[in-house]
């Protein structure tokens, strides 16, 4: 045997190892090392993040494939479960806080343009000279009109950190000059509690719109008012109310509620139970109340409806309400983006957990479409519960599983609608027209000294032809006898959006109370000294009621009031 026979293996041994750190080179070259983290103990979703930024063919901000992977995470998970961007977060904030730091405006936009709908007295934006009806078309010598001007830039661009300075381009009604104000931001209080009047010589109307920081003492000091007038019923209204903190609607239950009493009930896999119970010390523990719901009311507003229900402590009035059941907390991250994740459920006094089922969340947020199309909305007996039954302190059965259903339930009106009626209002023309009609009125109707005088008036001006007129030009092809049977429908809109232009949110709500069936009902209960139910309530079937698109809030194809 030669010496190169004898030194094969040997050689063959050596290449096979230079064959393995060469192979093992290239590998760790061309993947950046990074398949051995497939195998690693590492969180998948960052693993994967990991490879897709060091081999994915083309560049990749990953940051913002974040962003977007983020909210389809947490939508696996409940509906309530969100993820918030730092402006959004700022935005949606602001109303619960109870103030912001900003010009001081109400606005609307239309024609891509901002319009001025109210000016808060004595606020930056009125001690500056900004009038309701100006167009703003300029902000920091920038043009601001077109698609750039969205609710969300406007908000941006007005809103900013106190004693900060924001110049203004304004076009004033009869004026072609652009005039320029310079105005310094200020703190901005925002109500949570929007009208506070009496209904007749003794009962009271509270009008709450959310559950924000200073709900409570805001509701206090409308309890106090109320106190100077002698009323000895009080109506909470909470229609269209979507929520807001836990906390508020605890203090306000335990206002109403006797010491001991069960307000609400707090419970997740890693939150242990926790109860909110009355401390005795709320000043109106035996004044007769009704609360109104409606399929808008939800979270802090079934919590506290759910807390008056269940302890029989008075009666609830409406339709059945939203369902959610369901408690976020909310996580910071450093960018000031955030998560709100679902913790825990929320159960009221007798024990029910009233959120909606969630499994096809596809249907979810249309839910009320739904209960629409099957009648639920004008009969009391196509109301479908999917939990089971629970009793209140006196043995009546109430339900949880999707919403809190009312003692006393209302239809929806539907006497006189019409398609045109419904293409009025979702189009967004009622409202374009009744701006229009109040810039051109302005002065006039300024100078009126009483919503009844101003309500007087606007019914002698044919308003409801005026705005077909108007419609017609607009893309609404004009439908006379569909116009004549919506005509009451038609006018009750435009003059409650006139009176809101000129006056304020309070007296909106006192016109459109005026002939509200579920006012009228609560009315009746405190003459009869029925407010405190004992026994199931019967049902009424009045056919007419406010409609929800009445509400300033509500955002109809494109036109949304906003503050700044």
């Amino acid at each position: 045997m030669n010496k190169y026979s004898r030194f094969t293996p040997l050689w063959m041994a050596v290449c096979v190892v230079i064959g393995i750190l060469v192979g093992t080179f290239y590998a760790n070259h061309f993947s950046g090392n990074r398949l051995n983290i497939i195998n690693s103990s590492g969180n998948k979703l960052n693993n994967l993040l990991h490879i897709i930024d060091d081999q994915y063919v083309d560049t990749v901000n990953i940051n913002d494939l974040v962003e977007k992977a983020m909210p389809q995470i947490l939508a696996e998970l409940d509906p309530h479960s969100v993820y918030i961007t730092a402006r959004e977060g700022e935005i949606a904030n602001d109303d619960l806080r109870g103030s912001f730091f900003g010009i001081g405006i109400e606005f609307t936009i239309r024609q891509d343009t901002i319009r001025v709908q109210n000016v808060i007295g004595n606020g930056p934006a009125e001690r500056a000279g900004v009038l309701a009806g100006d167009k703003i078309v300029e902000v920091d010598d920038s043009i601001f009109v077109g698609k750039i001007c969205t609710n969300a830039e406007a908000m941006h661009r007005l809103k900013g950190p106190k004693d900060t300075k924001v110049k203004l381009g304004i076009l004033r009604y009869g004026e072609n000059k652009i005039r320029h104000i310079t105005i310094t931001r200020g703190e901005i209080p925002t109500k949570s509690v929007t009208s506070c009047y009496m209904l007749d010589d003794e009962s009271g109307y509270i009008r709450i719109k959310n559950f924000g920081e200073n709900t409570y003492p805001e509701l206090l000091i409308a309890l106090a008012k109320l106190s100077q007038q002698n009323f000895n019923n009080l109506v909470i209204d909470l229609r269209g109310n979507t929520g807001g903190y836990l906390e508020s609607a605890v203090q306000i239950a335990n206002e109403f509620l006797s010491r001991g009493q069960l307000i609400v009930y707090t419970q997740g896999r890693a939150f242990p139970r926790q109860d909110y119970r009355a401390d005795g010390r709320g000043s109106y523990q035996r004044l007769p109340l009704v609360v109104l719901v409606d399929e808008v009311s939800a979270s802090a507003s079934e919590i506290l409806a759910g807390a008056i229900q269940d302890n029989d402590r008075g009666t609830i009035i409406g339709r059945r309400s939203f369902g959610k059941g369901l408690v976020q907390k909310p996580m910071e991250f450093s960018d000031h983006s955030m998560i709100r994740l679902t913790i825990a459920r929320y159960y009221t006094p007798s024990g029910r957990c009233i959120q909606k089922p969630y499994s096809d969340g596809s249907h979810y947020d249309d839910d009320w479409i739904s209960r629409y199309q099957h009648g639920e909305f004008f009969s009391e007996d196509s109301i479908k519960h999917t939990g089971p039954e629970y009793h209140t302190s006196n043995g009546r059965i109430v339900y949880g599983g999707g919403g809190i259903t009312p003692d006393i339930f209302i239809p929806e009106d539907t006497v006189d609608m019409t398609s045109y009626y419904k293409e009025a209002t979702m189009s967004g023309l009622i409202l374009q027209y009744a701006f229009v009609y109040t810039d051109e009125n302005r002065q006039l109707l300024s100078d009126m000294k009483t919503v009844k005088e101003m309500e007087t008036y606007l019914k002698r001006q044919n308003i409801v032809d005026k705005f077909a007129t108007y419609a017609d030009k607009n893309g609404l092809k004009r439908r006379n006898l569909m116009i004549q049977r919506s005509h009451k429908l038609l006018e009750r809109f435009l003059v409650s959006r006139i009176i809101y232009n000129i006056n304020n949110e309070q007296a909106w709500t006192e016109y459109l109370n005026q002939d509200d069936p579920s006012i009228k009902e609560a009315l009746r209960l405190f003459r009869e000294g029925s407010a405190f139910p004992q026994k199931p309530v019967t049902p009424v079937r009045d056919k007419r009621v406010a409609m929800l698109s009445d509400d300033p809030h509500v955002h109809v194809s494109g036109v949304l009031i906003a503050h700044a």
